[in-house]
């Protein structure tokens, strides 16, 4: 089972470099050529070493006096070669990082794409850190190998190179000193075995330590207002330890072969010296022969260990890769078809008996049917959980329902090419995300706006005031996620975005929550009576909202329960009525409470 394990880590991670050479052939190739010349260049040394102990250093003993042009010759002929060996170091490092990192930008690029391209629905069932991880960690362990790759490829000419020289040179001496090779593939095969499932282990713990970094990160306002800060470190601490561990387990079965690796071939210089020494002393070889074949046998150390560094990262590699590839494989991404629609005037919105569940069987939406007419403002009301949020996404295409259909002026979504839904539609969210970037960054968000059309979003937002009074105006930085701003000024510069953009369909998830009931009211006047005009359909609580719509949607248990103007439903529902006066209730229960306590006292 060992075995299959091992060959069969072997052959993908061999096909997870053989995408890095297609890939970049140029790039590898050079690199390859690179350690070619310095392997060669390694041998090169023993030849310079052997010919300089033949012509220059025993000469130099027998006739007791010092050749100053050999000498010379000698320091020319080992500079040359080293010259260019450094050469080759040089190519080959800065050719293979290139390798290496142009695959990691390549691999994070795709991954960042298809993030993009997979539904929001594929997403719910991702924690975002282990999104994290992948695009880090696991893009850089899948190309880790590339590093010392081009090495391993080129000092196997090295190795051909030096086994050559120590055949011609002495085959007896060779004899012995093949030995080690059989030696060191059997303790290679057995560093692999042991040390592949490690890895693996600790490739994937990785992951979880970033999984659970984000999660605490983003919920730090959770945890402080809970007061769970040493809970949430306990966990953290867990994963941490769990990796430390992992780490440590590879560590040691790495602290156990290494040094074995590094003494075998020492083991087998000491054998050809010794058996060297024997034949020298019957003058079967010369001593400049005994040099160089003892230092061609210590060179053979390097290019096995160069191998072995290529083997030692297989297991992260393979782990890095196939978890990048099932992002890159999964399946769910949106279809588009290539219908237009005409920019002209407000949009008209139908759903059409639209159901839709995150899970089998558990339905969110059931038969959701309605229309808001081109120009008019239509609310969506309903208790928590009756599907309001879910229904915003559905329109504007974030998801796709299960059964029936959402419209835009008598178009399926699903029907309009990729694109066309966000230039016609906007959605504005109750939690609103703002980049660590400038005002105007955040409003136009890649668009060439001129600051008037700027200004006036922000006008029709009521958010001009404020930023006007900012240090710097549109250029001051709001922080990360909006973090120098209040929460309703973080909702105006959102609602300033989607407004900016002229949308001819606007959807507001409870996106003025945060602001106060008359700044609210000017916002949706301001988006009734603008010379563009808009469509509005927007996700209410409060009564002074919802009494400025046109129509009113009442959700409950994601089923439409009643449709009209707000005065008839609330004379006729009794579940739209008991909610929408809920505060107006408490709160005159809640003022009868004070009167009576005044009275008794």
């Amino acid at each position: 089972m060992a075995t299959k394990v091992s060959s069969a880590v072997m052959r993908r991670g061999l096909r997870v470099i053989g995408v890095a050479v297609r890939s970049e052939p140029a790039v590898f190739t050079g690199a390859v050529v690179a350690s070619a010349v310095y392997g060669v260049m390694t041998v090169a040394t023993s030849w310079a070493l052997g010919w300089a102990t033949e012509s220059v250093v025993i000469p130099a003993f027998e006739r007791g006096e010092f050749e100053t042009g050999a000498a010379v010759a000698t320091v020319a002929f080992i500079l040359g070669v080293a010259m260019l060996k450094a050469l080759g170091v040089v190519g080959r490092r800065v050719l293979a990082g290139i390798l290496q990192y142009r695959m990691q930008a390549r691999s994070r690029g795709a991954l960042s794409k298809q993030f993009l391209k997979l539904p929001l629905s594929w997403h719910h069932r991702h924690p975002t850190g282990q999104l994290l991880s992948h695009a880090a960690s696991d893009v850089e362990a899948a190309w880790a190998p590339l590093a010392p790759l081009p090495m391993a490829v080129g000092v196997v000419v090295m190795l051909l190179t030096a086994a050559g020289g120590i055949l011609i040179t002495d085959p007896v001496l060779a004899l012995v000193g093949f030995l080690i090779f059989p030696a060191l593939a059997v303790l290679n095969l057995i560093y692999q075995r042991r040390l592949s499932p490690l890895a693996t282990r600790a490739q994937e713990l990785r992951g979880e330590v970033s999984e659970v970094a984000h999660e605490s990160f983003e919920g730090a306002l959770v945890v402080k207002t809970l007061g769970r800060e040493d809970s949430e470190a306990e966990r953290f601490r867990r994963k941490t330890e769990a990796l430390r561990d992992a780490n440590v387990a590879v560590g040691r079965v790495r602290g156990m072969f290494d040094p074995l690796l590094e003494a075998l071939p020492t083991l087998g210089v000491l054998a050809v010296l010794f058996v060297g020494s024997v034949r020298l002393s019957n003058s079967a070889i010369t001593a400049d022969e005994l040099v160089q074949v003892s230092y061609l046998f210590l060179l053979l150390a390097f290019p096995v260990r160069a191998l072995g560094w290529v083997l030692a990262e297989l297991p992260r590699s393979v782990v890095g890769w196939t978890r990048v590839q099932e992002v890159l494989d999964a399946v769910g991404s949106m279809e588009y078809g290539t219908a237009e629609l005409d920019r002209a005037g407000p949009a008209r919105l139908s759903v059409e008996e639209v159901s839709f569940g995150y899970a089998p069987g558990l339905a969110v939406l059931n038969g959701v049917t309605f229309t808001a007419e081109p120009g008019r403002t239509l609310a969506i009301v309903g208790p928590t959980g009756s599907g309001k949020s879910t229904l915003t996404q559905l329109m504007i295409r974030l998801i796709d329902p299960d059964a029936g259909a959402v419209r835009l002026d008598g178009a399926d979504l699903r029907d309009l090419r990729h694109g066309t839904v966000s230039d016609h539609a906007a959605l504005v969210l109750q939690q609103t995300f703002l980049f660590d970037d400038t005002v105007r960054g955040n409003i136009a968000l890649g668009l060439s706006t001129e600051d008037e059309d700027v200004w006036a979003a922000l006008r029709l937002a009521q958010a001009d005031g404020f930023v006007s009074a900012l240090p710097q105006g549109l250029d001051t930085k709001v922080g990360e996620r909006g973090a120098s701003l209040s929460g309703g000024q973080r909702q105006r510069l959102a609602l300033a975005r989607a407004l900016v953009r002229s949308p001819r369909l606007l959807i507001l998830d409870d996106a003025t929550s945060s602001v106060d009931p008359q700044v609210e009211r000017r916002i949706l006047t301001g988006l009734r009576e603008r010379a563009e005009g808009s469509t509005v359909v927007v996700v209410a609580y409060r009564m002074a909202t919802i009494a400025l719509a046109d129509e009113v949607v009442y959700l409950e248990h994601g089923e439409v329960a009643d449709h009209g103007r707000h005065e008839d439903l609330i004379g006729r529902c009794e579940g739209y009525r008991n909610l929408v006066t809920a505060y107006e209730r408490e709160e005159a229960e809640r003022a009868s409470i004070d009167a009576d306590d005044e009275v008794m006292a």
